[in-house]
């Protein structure tokens, strides 16, 4: 494949142009794109031969994919996601993995939650270096402007959207949690109109009926705000705003640390945001 525009300088802007090229991207180049972005310093430290076998693919595929986002070759590409470690981005693959790992005595009971309180800390570095403080004012302005919130989470991101459900309503928000009870799901969906918001959550593997929602919302006019986990989520393109955000896991269980700090921050923004509102009426 011939590249299309100037290669990304930049990790942030490579991440970008992976994302704008997604649904356009074969399956192979596809499945290296969600490889690269979740393992950004495999990238960077790796021969093309180890990363090929890492991401299941051949080496060669790895070239195409180098080549469909502007640059010459695999090293060009990788000079970028090389430049991403030197910018002062935190080692956080490297950690959780470590911690994913794990090691001698995880078996007890006190090390498990040593395990855990150590992803949870690393996760909340991570958002704190990534998130965009000018991404959550536009979270902000659409919770605060919308007529009605609608709240979406399936499996585990059911208890960040029930704790928003509550806690939105507790400030004074009309809001709705989406919670498809008794095969309802559709029918709830059909009350949302172009003024209101539908805030959804969803992580790896997301869920469809998260998914299929929000295309019917955003077909229809109505502002998305994704809480998700990264650049190829089928949320992102969806949404109006996305907050982005990874949290840790030990032996293949997840924490909400990371995401119930955001959900929480959020409803504290909002609420000091309301009620300046108040006091300058």
């Amino acid at each position: 494949m011939e590249p299309e525009t100037d290669a990304p300088a930049s990790f942030t802007a490579l991440q970008a142009a992976i994302a704008q090229r997604q649904n356009s991207l074969s399956p192979r180049l596809r499945q290296i794109a969600e490889f690269a972005l979740s393992n950004p310093n495999d990238m960077a430290l790796q021969t093309v031969a180890q990363i090929a076998e890492q991401a299941g693919v051949q080496p060669s595929a790895l070239i195409r994919f180098s080549k469909s986002l502007g640059y010459e070759g695999f090293t060009e590409m990788q000079r970028v996601f090389r430049s991403r470690l030197t910018d002062n981005m935190p080692n956080y693959k490297e950690r959780i993995r470590a911690l994913a790992d794990g090691g001698p005595g995880l078996t007890d009971a006190g090390r498990v939650v040593e395990h855990f309180i150590d992803a949870g800390i690393n996760a909340l570095q991570h958002l704190r270096q990534e998130l965009s403080g000018a991404e959550i004012e536009r979270a902000l302005d659409l919770l605060e402007r919308a007529d009605h919130i609608y709240v979406m989470g399936q499996r585990r991101s059911f208890p960040v959207a029930a704790y928003l459900g509550y806690a939105l309503g507790r400030l004074g928000r009309r809001t709705v949690l989406l919670d498809g009870l008794g095969g309802m799901l559709r029918q709830q969906v059909q009350a949302i109109g172009d003024r209101d918001l539908l805030v959804a959550i969803s992580f790896k593997p997301y869920s469809e009926d998260t998914v299929e929602i929000c295309r019917l919302a955003a077909g229809n006019g109505v502002s998305v705000l994704g809480i998700t986990d990264g650049t190829l989520s089928p949320i992102m393109p969806l949404a109006v705003v996305t907050l982005a955000v990874e949290d840790a896991q030990v032996k293949g269980f997840r924490s909400l640390t990371a995401t119930m700090c955001l959900a929480v921050s959020l409803i504290v923004a909002l609420g000091q945001r309301l009620d300046k509102e108040k006091a300058g009426r």
